[in-house]
């Protein structure tokens, strides 16, 4: 994935792009393990977050592309 889109997913999230790049569903399986005093039940996988908001971001620059295609 190029810098630049890993960037702007990164800021969509909230996150740092360092952040995603380090992503580990173990890592974050025994984190929240390990929260004793943290009650949460993860009803969603973080990475199809990721991969679905990358796709809407493809999207919207290939809209993007084709508008401005019919602006010449």
């Amino acid at each position: 994935m190029e810098e630049e889109t890993l960037g702007k997913i990164a800021k969509v999230l909230g996150v740092t792009t360092q952040a995603i790049k380090n992503f580990s569903e173990d890592a974050i399986i025994n984190y929240f393990h390990d929260q004793s005093s943290f009650n949460f039940q993860c009803t969603f996988n973080p990475l199809d977050k990721v991969m679905e908001l990358y796709e809407r971001l493809l999207q919207a620059e290939r809209e993007k592309n084709e508008l401005l295609k019919g602006n010449k």
